[in-house]
Parts: C-alpha cells; structure tokens; sequence
C-alpha cells in the first residue's frame, strides 16, 4: 500500500513540476477581419464623435495667434494638438491588430478628411516656424506627430525667440 501511494505522489509532484515549470503556451488573438463595414457601426458611431470632437479642438489649436502659443498660452495649444494626434496614432495600431487588413483601411480613410489634411499641414507649418518641438509631445502622439513632420526643417524661431 505505501509503494501506492508513494507513486500516486511521484506522480501528483511531478504534474505540479511540470505545470510550474514549463512555459504556457501564449494563445494567438484570433483576428476578426470584417468583410462588409457593419462590423465597425457598433462602436464607431461613439468613437466618431471623439474624432470630431479631437479635430475640433486641434484646429481651435492651430488657429491661435502665434503670439498665444508660447508663454502661458502654450500648454492649450500642445494640449489639443497632443490629443487629436495621441488618438490618431492609437487607432491607426489598434484597428489593424483588431479587424486586420480591413482595419487599417477602414481607419486610414477615417483619418483623412479635409480638416486632417489642413491639421497636417498647419502643424508642419508650426514645426518648421519653431512653435512645436517633438518634445512637446507624449507617447503614442510623439510617433504620429514625427512622421506628419518628416522631412521638415525647421527655419524660425518661434517659441525660443
């Protein structure tokens, strides 16, 4: 009886040894690909207000006077710049990693209207004026405001004037 239970032991610590050990297998995050565009109205018509409401406050940002966007002005226009481009970034990694190839397309084309197109270009303008610095920027919003200004140089001296 004892060289029973003695196995059933073995047995039992060399299970726990094994589970304690052995590295999970992490499961691959299934990827939905939607195929017809409804897949996004669920949540999008949420999520495309605070689209507007982003570009609202980015275009209240950039049409400040220069003079209001340095000195203590500044931390409002960094602020709306920085959350329309935080979110911008976000989406465009989040939606391929969730809906695929669909995703990405879907989003590119969310973040494409006029009123993009025209914070794009003012914030180039900003860049190169010396009003904005990558450093005014945080996290996902630093990734997404260094590719809109790739290949700008900056030729004023805004702010360090």
């Amino acid at each position: 009886m004892s060289r029973l239970w003695f196995i059933v032991w073995a047995i039992v610590i060399w299970q726990v040894a094994v589970r304690t050990w052995t590295p999970a297998a992490t499961p691959t995050p299934e990827s939905f690909t939607p195929i017809s565009g409804i897949e996004f109205d669920e949540h999008e018509k949420y999520i495309e207000d605070a689209r507007r409401a982003n570009r609202k406050d980015a275009l209240a940002a950039l049409d400040r006077p220069w003079s209001e966007r340095c000195g203590p002005n500044r931390p409002k226009f960094i602020g709306g710049l920085n959350a329309y481009y935080r979110d911008r970034q976000n989406q465009h990694d989040r939606y391929p990693e969730i809906y695929g190839p669909a995703g990405a397309d879907y989003i590119a084309k969310q973040w494409d209207t006029p009123d993009d197109r025209r914070i794009v270009r003012l914030t180039q303008e900003a860049f190169a004026n010396g009003y904005l610095r990558l450093s005014d920027f945080d996290g996902l919003a630093t990734e997404m405001v260094s590719a809109v200004v790739l290949g700008e140089r900056v030729t004023g001296r805004g702010c360090a004037a």
